[in-house]
């Protein structure tokens, strides 16, 4: 495990739950990127509505099972790390939109 206390980095990938890389899910193509890269961890986290760069509203409704909500990605690791995989993170996408943000950890473990 790496050590991770401190100054570091916070992305989140914004993308819809329809978004596709290939064959799979986007959402879980960047997560298992992200993994193998050797990430601290990723979170995905399904939005109940939203819109984008298109102007289109998403929600969920009870008669619509086909709403594309949003799905956002938050990923805590140092800049370096984050830029460095910048490049593959962007030709996976079609569109959507990604933040950054400085981030300090203060405990980073896994369970006891």
């Amino acid at each position: 495990m790496s050590k991770l206390v401190g100054e570091q980095q916070l992305m989140r990938i914004f993308i819809g739950e329809s978004d596709r890389y290939g064959s799979r899910p986007l959402y879980e193509a960047l997560v298992e990127l992200l993994r193998k890269e050797g990430f601290a961890g990723a979170t995905v986290l399904r939005g109940i509505c939203g819109f984008g760069a298109n102007r289109v509203y998403h929600t969920q409704k009870l008669l619509d099972l086909s709403a594309d909500l949003p799905i956002i990605i938050e990923v805590v690791d140092s800049q370096e790390k984050i830029a460095a995989v910048m490049p593959q993170i962007d030709v996976m996408m079609g569109g959507g939109m990604i933040t950054l943000e400085k981030a300090t950890v203060i405990r980073y473990s896994p369970k006891s």
